[in-house]
């Protein structure tokens, strides 16, 4: 049952709204890097100019999960978010499951940025400065401030990152008018947006990329317990992010074609990577806006770091205080209200494996960014599919709660076409990793420490099941009092 045990710790006090949630989720997709970096890949990597399409396309898809999410987020309030979505819905050790996943992959991602953001400030120095800073210093002093800011007032956070956020948009508004004010050829072309350019042998790449572009929206409910109305600001914040990243992501794509010309977008995102972008900048804006950009670059970068840091926390806090990983986990700041305990083991996580990954000589871009980026997205759209597939288990037990669209349509759709999108993830996983896709033990390892996380987790959920029921009853937290379901989960 959704019991709620006596004592259970919290969070700090609820004073987060819709709009500082969005700063959160919003900066951790991280739209300058994501379409400097992100998007500029996708061109370089696929060779498919249907870019533009692949994110309309992907945007109602994920609105289609935002519904049951959404619907779920009025019933369910956990700082581990997904979890408890599918502990409720399907079972707990099913919960459990994913929740290592969750672990698993919002970890990654920010470990990975953590060697993009190393190598463009390494780069940065050296160009303006003469300084030849290593990226992994870089790397790994950003990874302590990060764990500072981890453990203060998650308001003073949300501050921080709307004051980057906006800087970011208006970054992308200017670079967006100037790039369709001066169209290559004289006009501007749509036909990135045709299906044509889109659904060619390198669609299901495509589509991988897009949607790891996109990672970091669903984080709403991470701070469910820190919400003033968290029925409403999930839901809302959620669809919010939804439509401004979408928006911000295919008029930039479509863009960045139109200024270099539809036939040579691909080969001038291979050559000059994330540099395309800034490169446009400074030939129609300026170059003091271009350099103006890239340090928004950076810090577009460490507004992501933080926002992934603040969330992956939360994760640590909910599974210690649950049982599912040590207690220490769960503990709190009693100043701020922070999840400091969280806070220190994922500081020392992506401490460690940068250090790794300089020692033995590892590139930052290639290696740390993109093998964690493609695990991390592979993860979450696990967790997507997961998260629909409860939504139907959870309301067939209560089916006056909602309307049947929220209940039953959108959620189906939504798992039906987020694991089509998963399905050609694993079939393009070589791809996804450039060069070292044909290094077997990563093409097949990377996603199958995903499948190992799920099992461990669910084993988990198994052993406490028979030697620690009371434990095991509380694997997702307790419900609204009148959400009781018909029949418990097993």
């Amino acid at each position: 049952m959704g019991t709620h045990t006596p004592g259970r710790r919290g969070l700090g006090s609820r004073r987060l709204g819709a709009a500082q949630i969005v700063f959160f989720v919003v900066a951790a997709a991280g739209p300058l890097y994501a379409i400097a970096g992100g998007v500029s890949a996708t061109y370089a990597v696929t060779g498919s100019i249907g870019v533009p399409l692949s994110f309309v396309l992907l945007a109602p898809v994920l609105a289609l999960f935002a519904v049951g999410y959404a619907a779920m987020s009025r019933h369910v309030t956990n700082a581990g978010a997904f979890y408890p979505y599918v502990a409720h819905g399907i079972g707990r050790s099913a919960g459990a499951g994913v929740a290592y996943v969750t672990v698993l992959a919002y970890s990654s991602i920010q470990v990975g940025v953590y060697g993009l953001f190393g190598l463009s400030l390494s780069t940065w120095l050296d160009a303006v400065f003469g300084l030849s800073v290593p990226w992994w210093l870089a790397a790994l002093l950003m990874v302590l401030v990060v764990g500072a800011g981890g453990v203060l007032r998650i308001d003073l956070n949300a501050k921080v990152l709307g004051v980057a956020l906006g800087l970011e948009v208006a970054v992308l508004v200017v670079v967006d008018v100037a790039m369709f004010s001066h169209p290559d050829g004289g006009s501007v072309s749509l036909v990135p947006l045709s299906p044509s350019s889109l659904f060619t042998a390198g669609v299901g790449a495509v589509f991988a990329f897009s949607i790891a572009v996109f990672t970091g929206f669903e984080g709403a409910a991470t701070y469910g317990e820190e919400c003033r109305d968290p029925r409403r600001t999930v839901g809302r914040a959620t669809y919010i992010a939804i439509g401004l990243t979408a928006v911000l992501y295919i008029a930039s794509s479509l863009g960045m074609a139109v200024a270099t010309g539809p036939d040579h977008v691909v080969e001038r995102a291979a050559a000059e990577g994330p540099g395309l972008l800034f490169g446009l900048g400074g030939q129609y804006v300026g170059t003091a806006f271009a350099d103006t950009a890239y340090v928004l670059f950076l810090t577009s970068q460490c507004a992501a770091l933080l926002s992934f840091h603040n969330a992956v926390a939360r994760y640590f806090f909910a599974l210690g205080r649950e049982g599912l990983l040590p207690e220490g986990f769960s503990r709190t700041s009693k100043r701020t209200g922070a999840p400091i305990g969280g806070s220190l083991v994922q500081t020392t996580i992506a401490f460690v494996v940068v250090a790794v990954f300089a020692l033995v000589g590892r590139d930052p871009f290639t290696d740390l960014f993109t093998w964690t980026g493609v695990t991390a997205s592979t993860g979450v759209t696990i967790i997507m599919v997961a998260v629909s597939l409860s939504v139907l288990g959870f309301f067939a037990r209560r089916p006056g709660r909602e309307t049947w669209w929220r209940r039953r349509g959108a959620p189906a759709l939504a798992a039906v076409t987020l694991t089509a999108v998963l399905v050609l993830i694993i079939v393009n996983f070589d791809v996804l990793l450039g060069p070292a896709g044909a290094i077997p033990a990563l093409r097949w390892g990377l996603p199958g420490l995903l499948l190992l996380a799920g099992l461990v987790g669910f084993f988990r959920g198994e052993a406490l099941r028979t030697r620690q029921p009371d434990v095991y009853a509380g694997i997702g937290g307790p419900l609204r009092e009148d959400d009781e379901p018909v029949l418990d989960p097993r």
